[in-house]
This record gives C-alpha cells, sequence and structure tokens, in this order.
C-alpha cells in the first residue's frame, strides 16, 4: 500500500508540474494588445485623440515609425488643438464601434490684418505636459487620463509618420502556473520520500517469519557442522538502512528542483489577493462650476522656469537684449535692457542677479482655457530670500515670458489655491475688490509721493511695507546732498506714476486676489535760472543712459518698481499688504 501511495504521489506530481509549465508554454497567452493606427496621406501633423489611446485599459505603448528625428508630444486636447489651427493636419479618432478611425482637417485660424500665421514647429514647445523625440523609430509609455490626446511630428513639414503602433498589456495571466509547479515540486519530493519509506519497511520485512516447535529448542549456531546456520538467511542491519548520506543525496535534487521551478515563475504566474485598504480622510477640494483648466501642471512650470533661467543667462553673458526678449517681457525685459546698456559703459557696474528657477515652493496657475494665460510662482534662493514671479504666454505658439519679478518680504503671507485647482484672473476693472487691479498702481505711486495725506493712504498697510518707508528714506537722503551744493542753482524734484502695462491679478482662496503691478519714480534734476547748467558727469549711468553730461534743462532718473500686493475683497475691512517690491534704474533723459 505504501507504493501504491508514493506512486500516487508521483503521478499528481507529473501532472501537476506539466500542467503549470504548459501554462507558461502551449497555453501561454499574449503579453499585449496591439492596434496600428490607419494614416492617410502625408500630413506633418497627426493628432491622436485620446479615446484611441484609452481604448484598453492599463498603459498605452506608442510606437513610432519615420523618417528623421521623430517628435511625439502630449497635452490637454483643446490646446492641441488650438495650436494646429493654422494648418491642416490628419486627426486619429474612436469611431462608434470603437475602431480607430482617421480624417483630414483643415486650417481654421485666420490671422489678424497685416499679420502672418505663425510658423509651427512642435520641438520645444511649452504648451507640452511632455515631450518625446528619437531618431527613426520612436516608442514611449504613457497613460494618458481624460481631455488630453498625443501630437505626432517630425520638423513640420516632413510626412508625421510611416506608422503608428498602440500596444496595451492584455490583462491575461496565468495566475496558477506558479502554485501547480511549486506544489508540484512538493508532491514529488513527497512522492520521493514515500518511495523511500516503502522501499525500506520492504527490506526490512523480508525473510521467513515461522515461529519454532513448542518444547524444541533452537540449535545454537556453534553447534551446527560447518559453524553456518542452515536454512536461515542472514543480513547485516547496516545493508537494510539507508545511511544519513544516503538519504540526504535523495532529497538533495528534489529541492534543486523546487528552487529552479520556483525562481522561474514570472510574476504573473502567481495570482494576486486584492486587499482592502483603510478609508482616510481626505481634504476635499471643490472647484467652481465652468472654470478653466490651470494653465500648466507643477512639471511644466518648472521645465518652464528652468528655460527661462537658463536662456536668461546666455542672453546676460552676451548682454544680448534681443535674446533676452525671447524669455522676458515687460517691467523684467525693461530693467534688463538697460542693465546691458550700462554694463557696456560703466566699468564699475553691477549685473542684474540670475533669474532663479529652483527650488520653487509655490505655484498659482491661472485657470484659463483660452489666451493669454499667465502663472505666479515662488522660489526661493540660495540666500534664503524668495523671489516671486508672473509668468504670460500670449498665444499658443509663443513661448512663456516672465514679466515681474520681486523680493518676497519676510513677512508675507499667501493664501493660494492647490495647482491643480489653480485661480481665475481678476479682470482690471474688477469692482470686487477694495481697490480695481488697474487702479492699484495709481494709488501707490500717490501714497509714495504724498505719504499719509494721499486720500489713499488709509487703503494700504503702512506697518507691514518696508518699501514705502525705503522710498522716503532714499528721498530725504538725496534732497540733503543735493541741497548741499545745487540749492541756490537748481531743485530736485520727485513724482512717482504708473508704469507701462496691465497688471497681473489672480484669486486667492480668502476671496482676495495677488496684483502684479509697476510704478515708475522718476528723479528730476532741473535748473531754477536761466544762466545754470545740470552737470550729470558725477553720475555715469545718467550721463550714459541720459547721452549727455550736462544739460541747461536738467536731467530726469526714472526708476521701475516692481510690486505685489494682495488686495482684499470688496466689503473687507483688511488694508491693501505689500508682499514684494524691486526698484532697479530705467531710463535718464535730458528734460525737455
Amino acid at each position: 500500500m505504501r507504493f501504491v501511495w508514493a506512486v500516487a504521489a508521483l503521478v499528481l506530481a507529473t501532472v501537476m508540474i506539466g500542467a503549470g509549465i504548459a501554462q507558461r508554454t502551449v497555453f501561454q497567452v499574449p503579453d499585449v494588445v496591439s492596434e496600428t493606427l490607419p494614416l492617410e496621406g502625408d500630413a506633418p501633423f497627426v493628432l491622436i485623440d485620446g479615446e484611441v489611446l484609452r481604448a484598453q485599459p492599463g498603459t498605452q505603448t506608442l510606437s513610432i515609425d519615420g523618417d528623421g528625428e521623430v517628435v511625439a508630444a502630449y497635452g490637454r486636447t483643446a490646446d492641441l488643438e488650438q495650436w494646429l489651427s493654422p494648418t491642416e493636419y490628419l486627426r486619429v479618432e474612436a469611431s462608434a464601434e470603437g475602431e480607430p478611425t482617421s480624417d483630414m482637417q483643415k486650417a481654421t485660424y485666420t490671422p489678424a490684418e497685416g499679420a502672418e500665421a505663425p510658423v509651427l514647429d512642435p520641438r520645444g514647445s511649452d504648451l507640452w505636459l511632455d515631450e518625446f523625440s528619437r531618431e527613426g523609430t520612436l516608442e514611449a509609455t504613457l497613460q494618458l487620463p481624460e481631455g488630453m490626446s498625443v501630437l505626432v511630428a517630425t520638423d513640420g513639414t516632413a510626412p508625421a509618420a510611416e506608422q503608428i503602433t498602440v500596444s496595451w498589456p492584455s490583462g491575461l495571466t496565468t495566475p496558477w502556473a506558479g502554485p501547480l509547479i511549486v506544489g508540484g515540486a512538493l508532491m514529488l519530493l513527497a512522492g520521493i520520500v514515500l518511495y523511500i519509506l516503502a522501499l525500506r519497511h520492504m527490506r526490512r520485512s523480508r525473510g521467513p517469519r515461522r515461529k519454532g516447535s513448542p518444547g524444541i529448542a533452537a540449535p545454537e549456531p556453534e553447534a551446527i557442522e560447518g559453524g553456518a546456520e542452515k536454512g536461515v538467511i542472514s543480513a547485516s542491519p547496516s545493508r537494510l538502512r539507508l545511511s544519513r548520506g544516503r538519504r540526504a543525496l535523495l532529497t538533495v535534487p528534489a529541492l534543486l528542483t523546487v528552487g529552479a521551478l520556483a525562481t522561474g515563475c514570472a510574476p504573473d504566474a502567481w495570482p494576486e489577493f486584492e486587499s482592502t485598504p483603510t478609508p482616510s480622510a481626505t481634504e476635499s477640494v471643490i472647484i467652481p462650476e465652468g472654470q478653466g483648466a490651470p494653465a500648466v501642471t507643477e512639471t511644466q512650470a518648472d521645465r518652464i522656469l528652468a528655460r527661462i533661467a537658463e536662456q536668461t543667462a546666455a542672453a546676460d553673458e552676451a548682454r544680448d537684449a534681443a535674446a533676452a526678449a525671447v524669455r522676458l517681457d515687460g517691467p523684467a525685459l525693461a530693467e534688463r535692457q538697460t542693465s546691458y546698456r550700462l554694463l557696456a559703459s560703466v566699468p564699475d557696474e553691477t549685473p542684474l542677479a540670475p533669474i532663479p528657477a529652483s527650488p520653487r515652493t509655490a505655484l498659482l496657475p491661472q485657470a484659463y482655457d483660452g489666451w493669454p494665460r499667465s502663472f505666479l510662482a515662488v522660489v526661493e534662493e540660495a540666500s534664503g530670500s524668495a523671489t516671486v514671479m508672473t509668468v504670460t504666454q500670449q498665444d499658443p505658439w509663443s513661448d512663456y515670458k516672465l514679466n515681474h519679478l520681486a523680493g518676497l518680504a519676510p513677512t508675507a503671507t499667501m493664501n493660494l489655491a492647490a495647482p491643480y485647482v489653480g485661480a481665475v484672473a481678476v479682470l482690471p476693472n474688477s469692482p470686487f475688490l477694495v481697490l480695481p487691479p488697474n487702479q492699484v498702481a495709481t494709488a501707490y505711486a500717490d501714497v509714495l509721493d504724498k505719504g499719509d495725506a494721499s486720500p489713499y493712504a488709509e487703503l494700504f498697510d503702512a506697518a507691514s511695507d518696508p518699501f514705502r518707508a525705503q522710498v522716503a528714506e532714499k528721498r530725504a537722503e538725496q534732497l540733503s546732498v543735493f541741497n548741499q551744493t545745487g540749492a541756490s542753482t537748481g531743485q530736485l524734484t520727485f513724482a512717482a506714476t504708473p508704469g507701462a502695462g496691465e497688471p497681473v491679478s489672480l484669486v486667492t482662496l480668502d476671496s482676495g486676489a495677488i496684483v502684479a503691478v509697476t510704478v515708475n519714480e522718476t528723479d528730476s534734476v532741473t535748473p531754477v535760472n536761466e544762466d545754470a547748467v545740470i552737470k550729470a558727469d558725477a553720475n555715469p549711468r545718467v550721463s550714459t543712459l541720459a547721452g549727455a553730461t550736462q544739460s541747461k534743462t536738467g536731467f530726469s532718473t526714472v526708476y521701475a518698481d516692481q510690486l505685489f500686493f494682495f488686495v482684499p475683497a470688496q466689503g473687507s475691512n483688511e488694508p491693501i499688504q505689500l508682499l514684494a517690491y524691486r526698484s532697479n534704474i530705467l531710463d535718464a533723459k535730458v528734460v525737455n
């Protein structure tokens, strides 16, 4: 019976191991499901709708064969459509039956009168959430959420691709292959052990088991002639037992078989057991109905800031204002243009500090589906100081440009929405704030000139405004120095006016807004009589920018103040708070 159990175990082991190996070989299912997309014509751009990529569950692997450099980028579908509007392109989308179909789309963009249509080059656009490129064949693994699509192109003129294939994991696994193989190996080991035990038992039980006759004593072995016992088969006990070493040798191959079979099974050869997650409290975020998508993601914003910093650093090194204009605009560009002029002529002129890019500590993108669109970012520098900046993209084909930046005040706080929610922009003339954004610069300029006598003074928090105190102190010092030598021949006056350009305003969580504006401060030195001459040779910055060392009409010097304010909502008892400030010389002229 022992041999029966051993044989049964061995047979069952063979069946189990064979079934497990068959699942991984003969009955092995495909790892992926592939679909070749229909490409008609030689369109330079192919837009693959996200629904095509999400036709199967799991990640999507995009394989693109092309001639030359192949570029693939993904972003919001609406953004891709806007970017492609000046040209025709091939759109691949899912039919009602779920099959991919392609259709050529016509150009819908009409340039303004006198303007030219933008030249489309997909490489390096700030609009993409991510971008991939490779010569010849490109393969990228994606997992696009709802509302995203993929753009495929080369250089914007050659055909986009020769073949595009999308593949997904099949999801078909062999979860019982591993257990069958390992279980069969263990059963094989058990069968071997049972067989050894059965063999041992058989050998111990070999030979006659006759009982001697009652009353007749068995003869002693010595009494038998020849010293040997006849009719009795003798065997040494050592021959009936397997030594420990031999038993170990018999079990080693079985153990090696178990290990080899177990380690050879892939992860999908084992069943997965789903655990029930423990619910935890999460912060609820309510997005207002109809609010647009955030202009940028955090990864996208970091990439844009790095590009701005890198390209501006190259422009600083070359002192090239045209190169700086690629990534700067508004007051941020104006102060750099002035700096390059001074660096070229004034030996002791100190260059402006580089644009910081990381580490970014805060991000507030505008929630808007159109253009222009902006975002606000705060970057902490190595010195411990923080810089707040606003960055704007004018249209889908333009790069994001930095237009305002300033140093964050030590006591400044901002109550910002999460980056994945964003914030709507405040209209320049919005009546929902204690002061419309387009009046903030005018009001603050009046406060700088008149102090507490200004009718706007009570709207601003003077206690938390170090810049206002610095301006007053600087003006008093300049006036004192001027009066020591020039009071009899000239006069020094100060005036602050709102800078050019619209303010950038984004709503905060406390119903107020962060407003970025520019104020221009002008210092004018003019003569008080016709015979007086105002000299600027002692001030190389003024004489360089004005192009003269002396003037009978005087000189005026303009400083650009980049300012960030928190403006509370209408009806709030809170004052307007200055959050960040920065001031640099902008220009100098001969007074007309």
